[in-house]
């Protein structure tokens, strides 16, 4: 299976990184529109370079584009690779809003190509563990289920990538481009939200369009109760955080580790799985260094769309659901700006 990346950023590295460790996977070509850093990544990687995305897409050999552009620009190359033929693995989040996220997912089905959003989030060991006791219905009824992303970033961070900060290309900002992550989990375990009422602000850097601190309460169809914090101004960043909780049992998900796992009837495999992930977390997971990241959650992920291209199947994170967390932090947003609370959008 052969990729082609576009956009040769931080996050390329890790979707390089990731497709390199993959038996029989290859990157043929990349694209940027600095030529110079199409090079460099080229060099690195051993492929062709190129800055125009037409040449890009008459390159022979991928089957796959990765779109790793900064956020507000993936339509821009995802369509045209779709209608290429090219299946897609776009970066998180999908696009910038619901209604920009379905165009790239009816392009992939105009064109009759798999489309994945990445959420390496949940193929954790730890993250499908507790999806898997939710399936069994271990947790009884669910009460409670909450995110919380405390993360810092400095000011350079924002004012030195001409991109991050901005309504145009980071659509949001400590929900849509850092929490989103844990939104995704959230809704993975939870199921939809009914309605949303929410805060917004900028307290810890100057110069944003977007906001680094958000809180929300939220209503589950399921009738449970939630909280989603999300900040990029709170020093010195903390591992981001997922619960669920039910009448029945309660887990604690930090990043890659299980802080709680404790059921009314436990089983005797819980011992082995408290164990096993109790301080699974390998990296800083990016809450005060984005870059302190493994890439282990992307290789599998893509290895998910390499299975489903060959079976013909459907991978995990799919198009519609790559816009679920989308909706949900849109309707954060609706609700800050309003003051009134909000009804996520269903993708579909």
């Amino acid at each position: 299976m052969k990729f082609g990346i576009v956009g040769t950023g931080m996050i390329a590295e890790f979707h390089a990184r990731a497709i390199a460790e993959i038996p029989g996977a290859s990157i043929a070509a990349c694209l940027d529109a600095i030529p110079a850093r199409a090079e460099a990544f080229a060099a690195k990687h051993r492929c062709r370079a190129y800055a125009d995305i037409n040449r890009f897409l008459r390159d022979p050999d991928m089957q796959v584009v990765n779109v790793c552009s900064p956020s507000g620009a993936h339509l821009d190359s995802a369509i045209p690779a779709a209608e290429s033929g090219r299946h897609l693995i776009v970066e998180k989040p999908l696009e910038i809003s619901v209604a920009r996220c379905m165009r790239i997912v009816e392009a992939a089905d105009r064109a009759g190509v798999l489309l994945s959003g990445i959420f390496p989030s949940r193929f954790h060991g730890a993250a499908r563990e507790l999806k898997s006791a939710l399936q069994a219905k271990r947790f009884g009824t669910l009460a409670m289920g909450s995110a919380y992303v405390k993360w810092w970033r400095d000011q350079a961070y924002y004012s030195g990538s001409g991109w991050k900060g901005t309504k145009a290309m980071d659509g949001g900002g400590a929900l849509m481009n850092q929490s989103i992550h844990a939104i995704d989990l959230l809704l993975w375990y939870m199921g939809k939200a009914r309605r949303v009422c929410a805060f917004t602000g900028t307290v810890g850097h100057t110069g944003l369009e977007i906001e680094d601190n958000a809180t929300a309460s939220l209503e589950f169809a399921n009738g449970a109760l939630g909280v989603i914090q999300g900040s990029t101004a709170t020093w010195p960043g903390f591992l981001k955080r997922v619960e669920v909780m039910g009448t029945a049992g309660s887990a604690i998900l930090e990043e890659e580790s299980l802080a709680f796992w404790k059921f009314a009837h436990e089983i005797p495999a819980d011992e082995a799985t408290r164990a096993r992930y109790a301080a699974a977390t390998s990296s800083g997971g990016g809450a005060s260094d984005p870059s302190a990241i493994g890439h282990h959650g992307h290789r599998l992920q893509i290895e998910d769309m390499i299975r489903a291209i060959r079976e013909r199947g459907k991978p995990l994170v799919d198009g519609i659901e790559a816009t679920r967390a989308v909706a949900l932090i849109e309707a954060i947003y609706d609700s800050a700006a309003t003051g009134r609370p909000a009804v996520p959008a269903e993708p579909s």
